[in-house]
């Protein structure tokens, strides 16, 4: 699990609390990449100085930490939900990938620095392990929707997940933001492409 970082409370400068400086550097970080990012491209973005940016965290590695905890804990969230959920695993399971969703859209920019860390800091191997995590329990869920019945069985279950999560990670990098096309919106065309596929048709009926 992700060691939890204790961010530098204080005022701060003006209208740059930690909520704004994280949400301007994973902004950053995705345009040039995190080792492609210093502190300097920060403070000169920020149009602040880099005293100003340690008076909140300690380093560029602390601000990528908070960034990913954010996505990721958001992610656990909805397991953590769809667990109590007193339904058929295929349920839970297109419940998992419908708060995924609504996870990715409302945290788009987070989601998005996540799905690009490729381990070259403590801070990113420590994220891919908790991803690797949540894999498991998206498995998991295939593993006991096929055991019921409801999941074609002649596709791995460990497949199944990735196949169905690479359907929702696809979403970073077309989806933007549309009042006439929400979160819901993309959930339903999702889960519709992705279960009508998945579920086991019995006598010409989906069931």
């Amino acid at each position: 699990m992700t060691r939890a970082v204790v961010p530098r409370r204080g005022p701060g400068r003006p209208g740059y609390d930690l909520e704004s400086l994280l949400a301007v550097a994973v902004a950053v970080f995705n345009q040039r990449g995190y080792d492609g990012t210093s502190m300097e491209d920060l403070s000169r973005r920020l149009g602040i100085s880099k005293s100003a940016i340690y008076h909140h965290v300690a380093s560029k590695e602390e601000l990528l930490s908070l960034a990913l905890d954010r996505a990721l804990d958001g992610l656990f969230e909805v397991a953590a939900e769809v667990r109590r959920i007193d339904a058929p695993a295929i349920d839970r399971l297109e419940q998992l990938v419908r708060g995924s969703i609504e996870v990715l859209v409302e945290r788009l920019p987070y989601v998005t620095l996540l799905l690009r860390v490729r381990g070259n800091t403590e801070v990113e191997r420590r994220a891919m392990a908790r991803r690797r995590q949540f894999d498991r329990v998206v498995a998991a869920l295939v593993r006991q929707a096929e055991a019921d019945g409801d999941v074609r069985p002649d596709v791995d279950p460990a497949v199944t997940a990735r196949l169905l999560f690479g359907l929702v990670n696809s979403l970073v990098e077309w989806y933007r933001p549309r009042r006439d096309f929400d979160s819901v919106d993309i959930a339903d065309a999702v889960c519709t492409i992705a279960f009508d596929g998945l579920r086991v048709r019995r006598n010409g009926r989906r069931r």
